[in-house]
């Protein structure tokens, strides 16, 4: 590009051109001075802006953006303050494998180390938390740059990226980018190892009281449609926590979720689908001492399982249930197991009955839930956060 049209197109524009090629149309910030070409950039590609009031903010709702859209979320943060204050949400999107952008102003380039406005090395404190951290040296990389945080933020184990442009590179005026490169979609890649689903498959055709124990990772790597097969062919009672609630409608015939205790220690085999065992596990320790747990996931665990597991499947979660689905027909009957479980569930939720309409003050979480079930529609998406709410949400929504 010569002429008028040069000055116009600066690297704030490169930045909002790539992003806007990548499918993103939203861009969540709080206004700084270091970002503003990339501001002038989102305008001219059509990229609408979200101006919120704290950095934290902006990072977070990029996550929520990703949680939702399951597609990546993007904030802008300006340097200094700006990134520190991102800080909690990208750790919390860092945890929770969400796929964000995080793009951070910076000091001038070739003013480096003279102290210019809120001048620090982002790079080094939020390289920890992040899958990929770098800094645009020219305006030239930055097309690639782009390119490869996003790739880098969906590949398998997603999470979040940050990139930071200084401020002389962002308004240099720049020659328009290269077509981006196509994304790729690893929910639609290979499946686990051939052999290794034989053997898990051979565990279930020999299971009398099988269960699935699925989430996050199940919602991220797009798998609740070979979810739903797998269990509807074998009958496997199904239960769900974190992003994977929602995967398998909870009225569906097999999934539980009072009878979740009696379901995870009376099992004889359980697949453990894209949730570590954590906390929320137990520890491992949910399941009974001689289950054959098996870890399916899109990739191998952050952490060693504190238990041994019988086997392990990593892959694309639609690839390696529809194979295992495919192999492990003929088992035994599980219609007792599963009226069993049945009947705890039913228990539970008739004994739950009086609480949810508990008149007494101060109101019980139960009470509260109580009334929202009543007003949230199918498709809902409720948003939690103070201990034991979100401990009653977790069972009752």
């Amino acid at each position: 590009m010569t002429g008028e049209g040069a000055a116009e197109f600066h690297g704030g524009r490169l930045i909002a051109r790539r992003l806007r090629a990548h499918g993103v149309g939203v861009l969540f910030t709080l206004s700084g001075g270091h970002l503003f070409s990339i501001y002038d950039g989102c305008r001219a590609e059509g990229i609408e802006i979200v101006d919120v009031r704290h950095e934290q903010t902006a990072a977070f709702a990029a996550e929520g953006w990703a949680k939702v859209t399951r597609t990546i979320g993007v904030c802008a943060l300006t340097a200094g303050p700006g990134i520190t204050n991102g800080i909690s949400a990208i750790a919390s999107a860092s945890q929770s494998d969400s796929p964000v952008l995080v793009l951070g102003g910076r000091a001038p380039q070739f003013r480096w180390g003279q102290g210019s406005l809120q001048e620090i090395d982002h790079v080094p404190f939020v390289a920890p938390l992040v899958k990929l951290a770098r800094t645009a040296g020219a305006p030239a990389e930055i097309p690639e740059l782009v390119d490869a945080a996003i790739r880098e933020a969906i590949l398998p184990r997603s999470g979040p990226t940050f990139l930071d442009f200084p401020l002389d590179h962002v308004f240099t005026a720049a020659q328009e980018p290269t077509p981006a490169p196509a994304l790729p979609e690893p929910w639609r890649g290979p499946g686990a190892d051939g052999r290794e689903i034989e053997r898990v498959a051979a565990l279930l055709r020999g299971a009398q009281r099988p269960a699935i124990m699925a989430g996050t990772g199940l919602y991220w790597g797009r798998g609740e449609a070979a979810l739903r097969g797998l269990c509807e062919e074998l009958r496997i009672p199904v239960f769900l926590n974190g992003l994977g609630r929602g995967c398998l409608p909870a009225d569906h015939e097999l999934c539980f979720a009072r009878a979740r205790g009696a379901g995870l220690s009376g099992a004889d085999v359980a697949l453990v689908i894209g949730v570590p065992l954590d906390f929320r596990l137990a520890f491992g320790a949910a399941f009974a001492p001689d289950a054959e747990i098996v870890a399916i996931d899109v990739a191998e665990p952050r952490r060693v399982p504190p238990r041994p597991v019988a086997a392990e499947l990593y892959g694309a979660f639609t690839a390696t249930l529809d194979g295992l689905r495919a192999l492990a027909v003929g088992g035994s009957d599980h219609g007792a197991w599963i009226a069993s479980l049945r009947g705890i569930e039913d228990e539970q939720r008739a004994g739950e009955a009086a609480s949810l309409a508990d008149p007494r003050a101060p109101l019980h979480p139960m009470r509260i839930y109580g009334e929202l079930r009543q007003l949230l529609d199918r498709n809902a998406i409720v948003i939690g956060d103070g201990g034991d709410f979100v401990s009653f949400a977790g069972r009752l929504i």
